[in-house]
């Protein structure tokens, strides 16, 4: 276990379509050695029965289910999986085949060099995004951007949820996020404002074949604005000291 180079966080809900498919992705694209790690929240999710069905050799070898105990819904699934990691570097993907795998080798030699969160963008150049809901895409792509402008944050995709985290960052950070995918923009902006190294590399998102998805963008909107107003008074407020309650705390 020493030897891993990532661990790749796949929370799912009900992924029987697209199980086997990501784990086809994940040996056709990812460098090992590498841990895969399932992370569900009921034992009678379709994706467990689906995955046991994979011959072996059509499947990550080293692969862990992780059932999520921290609360419900994928904000915990998430950082369930980010706290079992056993190796030096996280990277969050969803099973729907959103997230251009291929471009792990590249995360993974960037934050070897010591940059704490990795974030592949759609709104940079070379970017794009493929699908979705158009109200959705324009809200992210507004919010990225301007982060960017208006707060210094070196990302135009900070609410893109596809990013890597170096585990001695994640280590010291309390995720205060209560629901959805935000932590992944919380996460990005206490970085930058703690003085860790923040990159981007452009990305391509393409929308979900199968299954359904679980984004409840009225819902998470405010947990969204909440972490957007954070980053800018950081930068404006002349003030980019952690809250006491961003310490690293008990795992």
């Amino acid at each position: 276990m020493d030897e891993l180079r990532f661990s790749l966080v796949v929370p799912v809900f009900n992924e029987a379509g697209n199980i086997a498919a990501l784990c086809a992705a994940a040996l056709h694209h990812l460098p090992g050695p590498y841990e895969l790690l399932i992370c569900y929240d009921f034992d009678k999710d379709t994706t467990l029965p689906a995955l046991r069905r994979i011959p072996s050799d059509e499947k990550p070898t080293n692969i862990r289910l992780i059932k999520n105990t921290r609360g419900p819904g994928v904000r915990y699934a998430i950082e369930a999986g980010m706290r079992a990691a056993l190796s030096p570097l996280v990277i969050v993907t969803m099973a729907d085949l959103s997230d251009d795998l291929s471009q792990v080798h590249t995360m993974v030699a960037i934050a070897d060099r010591g940059t704490a969160v990795i974030c592949p963008s759609r709104y940079m150049e070379g970017g794009q995004q493929i699908g979705g809901p158009p109200l959705k895409n324009l809200l992210s792509r507004i919010a990225g951007v301007t982060l960017r402008w208006f707060a210094g944050i070196p990302t135009c995709d900070a609410t893109n949820s596809y990013k890597a985290y170096r585990k001695d960052y994640l280590d010291t950070v309390t995720i205060e996020s209560s629901a959805g995918f935000c932590l992944g923009m919380e996460l990005v902006v206490k970085a930058h404002f703690s003085g860790r190294k923040v990159a981007e590399i452009p990305t391509t998102w393409r929308d979900r074949s199968a299954g359904k998805s679980r984004f409840k963008l009225a819902k998470w909107i405010p947990l969204y604005l909440r972490w957007y107003l954070w980053a800018l008074k950081r930068r404006w407020l002349g003030n980019p000291t952690l809250d006491a309650s961003s310490q690293p705390s008990g795992q």
